[in-house]
């Protein structure tokens, strides 16, 4: 629920910059993605490491992130621009992809000595 949670506030943060890119500036798709997900993405690891895995963060954790956040920001930004798919779908997909993949590569790599904090270890 905590990594939901911050998810819920990194797409937010993610689909307003991708929007304001997008429409105000007219980039493409990959370009407003992946400027939209470095906005988003610092948030996400920090909040994620104290919160969600209650560990800390290293340059190493957070380079590895970010770039594997980073390259589907790319991939997906890339693929939706090439076969000019709209630009909501585009933000739903990464949106879907980023939560699942990027929890398993927190939880599985980032994190993987960690464990989740969970209501009962909060007191």
């Amino acid at each position: 629920m905590r990594y939901f949670a911050v998810g819920l506030i990194n797409t937010s943060v993610h689909w307003a910059v991708f929007f304001l890119i997008f429409y105000r500036f007219h980039n493409l798709q990959m370009i407003a993605n992946f400027i939209a997900f470095c906005c988003s993405t610092s948030c996400n690891i920090f909040l994620n490491a104290r919160w969600t895995f209650n560990s800390s963060v290293t340059m190493a954790k957070y380079i590895s992130f970010f770039i594997f956040i980073g390259s589907l920001s790319l991939l997906t930004g890339y693929i939706a621009d090439h076969f000019h798919i709209p630009s909501l779908i585009t933000l739903i997909v990464f949106s879907g992809t980023c939560l699942i993949g990027g929890f398993l590569f927190s939880k599985y790599v980032i994190f993987k000595d960690t464990k989740p904090l969970t209501i009962s270890s909060q007191r």
